[in-house]
């Protein structure tokens, strides 16, 4: 790792002595604070035990500034290797948007019909059909998203350092939905290792008049004999994959919420970026993958494998299933936690604007 930051923009360089030390006090801090809740059990431990014990936590301290020397490297080596993915995602990005055809068509001698065929530039509905292959995003995507999401050219995503975090990109043609080329979201991380999540911000989109697929219009006939012969119409906010550029926010005084709304929220936090980690680890690394199916194949083999591991270790006296009960939920979160990559929401979540649709 030595020559490793001459090949890394200043960005993703060394981290300074001063956060080092930063990342190993935190690190630090977490384990005296494990100490201190366990302060009881030393006490009662025999001088000889107890001054086993502190070597060991000595040996703990070792391993965790060796940790944080891991964690800066690991961090550095990502950032080494998306700088090398750049130019494989920029020649994707050709191909499926018909920027340049590849050589075996263009020198290949075709029939009359392969001609008109031919007429129809790159990958239609690239993005589109590999977004709704994996299960969770195509649980977002309504009938209605999929004309603008038709328009989809490219997906991004990138690191951010200050704040911790990333940044989704999503470039559109233009269209007949809204006028921007170019929606994102941005995710603000407590800790990238340990994900905790501490706010999801997203962005106003310029809908244009009539076709807001956030909200529907609905249109209520005037009762008979009423002087206004016109229709009500009211809207209000429907299911739409666009609805992730609103992301759902925190109360500023959170003392207003009762507990159910705290869990209806933290799990709306959980989903949001359980959307945008599936998008920036499978679907745009992969995208190829999820087009032609082969990655939905392969999630679900891999789902069936640990399913198969579940009922193993789930075979048991039928006596201890009521004593598991109370737990099922608890470890079944757990689960998706590790298996989708879940974020443990923050205090903030927040949008850049009010979650009425904007029509210009």
């Amino acid at each position: 790792m030595s020559d490793l930051a001459s090949d890394l923009p200043a960005a993703a360089a060394a981290l300074s002595a001063e956060d080092r030390a930063g990342l190993v006090n935190a690190l630090k801090d977490k384990l005296q604070l494990l100490a201190g809740q366990h302060v009881n059990v030393l006490e009662t431990l025999s001088p000889k035990v107890r001054q086993r014990v502190e070597v060991l936590r000595d040996l703990q301290s070792q391993h965790d500034e060796l940790e944080a020397k891991f964690l800066e490297e690991r961090s550095q080596l990502e950032a080494k290797y998306q700088k090398l993915y750049e130019p494989l995602y920029t020649k994707r990005y050709e191909i499926v948007n018909g920027v340049i055809e590849v050589e075996e068509i263009t020198n290949e001698v075709m029939s009359e019909e392969e001609n008109k065929a031919a007429e129809e530039k790159g990958v239609p509905n690239f993005w589109l059909t590999a977004l709704k292959t994996n299960e969770i995003l195509a649980e977002e995507i309504t009938e209605r998203d999929e004309g603008a999401l038709k328009y989809l050219k490219d997906i991004k995503w990138f690191r951010i350092d200050d704040p911790k975090g990333f940044k989704l990109e999503f470039h559109f043609d233009s269209n007949p939905y809204f006028k921007n080329s170019v929606l994102t979201k941005t995710y603000h991380m407590v800790d990238d290792d340990d994900p905790i999540l501490e706010k999801a911000i997203g962005m106003e989109i310029e809908w244009h008049p009539g076709k807001c697929l956030t909200q529907k219009v609905l249109k209520k006939k005037p009762r008979k004999g009423s002087k206004n012969a016109k229709p009500i119409t009211k809207t209000e906010k429907c299911e739409s994959f666009f609805n992730f550029f609103n992301p759902p926010q925190i109360p500023e005084d959170d003392d207003d919420i009762d507990d159910d709304a705290v869990e209806d929220l933290q799990n709306l936090m959980e989903q949001d970026y359980d959307i945008g980690s599936t998008i920036r680890d499978k679907i745009i690394p992969h995208a190829v993958s999820w087009f032609t199916g082969e990655a939905a194949e392969s999630d679900f083999e891999d789902i069936e494998a640990d399913n198969d591991y579940d009922d193993e270790e789930g075979e048991g006296d039928e006596d201890d299933e009521d004593e598991n009960e109370d737990g099922d939920e608890e470890e079944a979160g757990k689960t998706r936690r590790k298996s989708g990559g879940r974020a443990k929401p923050g205090k903030e979540q927040q949008t850049e604007r009010p979650p009425e649709c904007k029509q210009q």
